[in-house]
């Protein structure tokens, strides 16, 4: 009866110790969910006075994915003295923050792959900032750069180099020579004003990029090398009618041409009298023939 009473009893204080265990077991682990990735910043586009655009995507903070005239480049992180500094596949893109406006420069760097020595483009961001362009296509070597230094106005002489007219609108062919004993480079859209007889600018008329005029087909801009004493051309169109549905009667007269190559802050100009209408004159990408190809059939 005794040996009955003990088993009994450490048969409850075995069955208490298990469940005392078992109670204090830690469950098993579980796999933690992944945290959410950060979406990636979307590119960035920005504006050139030149009238091209580069966007650029910051993946990271060491790299740029920059895309320009159709092609993508891949740069990284440098040293730099203020702002940012990308380097690679022979570009700097630098990036500088001033008052709240960011501005940005694509160059060629130097035989020395270290400095950039021919700027580009000269650009900003605009206010807005992001643009949906998509993601960035895989860097393409060989992107379409000019392989001359930009043209500089001192080095430039602009001239008249044909015309066309119909239906009440009106084309001047331009010719840009280069005077200077080295080769240079155009590309992009020039960067034209129109002065009146005192010189001062016409400020009623404004200027549109248009990769083609009411004459010519359209063609995207490209780099144009001008050798010593060699040429580039572009056209400048306007309206030769008055826009009476705007209460325009009589349209301004321009005594002057100003033209300013992309990138450069030195102008040269070009005696010519016409009277653009509507407000607007449209120019043209530089090209290195005074007439463009024709248009193939379709």
């Amino acid at each position: 009866m005794r040996f009955r009473t003990a088993f009994a009893a450490l048969s409850i204080v075995s069955l208490a110790a298990a469940c005392t265990q078992e109670a204090g077991t830690p469950p098993e682990p579980v796999e933690p969910s992944p945290a959410p990735s950060a979406p990636a910043a979307p590119p960035i586009s920005y504006a050139c006075e030149s009238g091209e655009s580069v966007v650029v995507a910051y993946p990271d903070t060491a790299t740029a994915q920059l895309t320009y005239r159709g092609q993508a480049y891949t740069l990284r992180t440098v040293q730099s003295a203020s702002g940012a500094r990308y380097t690679g596949s022979n570009l700097e893109w630098t990036t500088v923050n001033r008052d709240g406006q960011e501005t940005a420069a694509l160059s060629r760097l130097g035989p020395n792959d270290d400095v950039g020595v021919a700027v580009l483009e000269r650009c900003s961001r605009p206010g807005s900032g992001v643009v949906p362009t998509g993601p960035v296509p895989p860097a393409t070597p060989g992107g379409v750069l000019a392989a001359s230094a930009p043209c500089r106005g001192p080095q430039l002489k602009l001239s008249l180099a044909g015309g066309d007219a119909g239906a009440g609108h009106r084309v001047s062919i331009l010719g840009v020579q280069n005077l200077g004993a080295q080769t240079c480079s155009l590309t992009g859209y020039p960067v034209v004003a129109l002065q009146d007889a005192q010189g001062r600018v016409l400020a009623a008329v404004r200027t549109e990029q248009n990769p083609g005029s009411y004459f010519r087909a359209g063609q995207p801009p490209a780099p144009v090398e001008l050798a010593p004493q060699g040429q580039a051309f572009f056209d400048l169109a306007w309206s030769a009618i008055p826009n009476e549905g705007r209460g325009e009667r009589t349209c301004p007269t321009a005594a002057r041409i100003r033209m300013t190559a992309p990138g450069d802050t030195s102008p040269v100009t070009l005696s010519q009298s016409f009277s653009p209408c509507g407000g607007r004159i449209q120019v043209s990408p530089f090209r290195p023939v005074a007439e463009p190809a024709p248009v193939p059939a379709a």
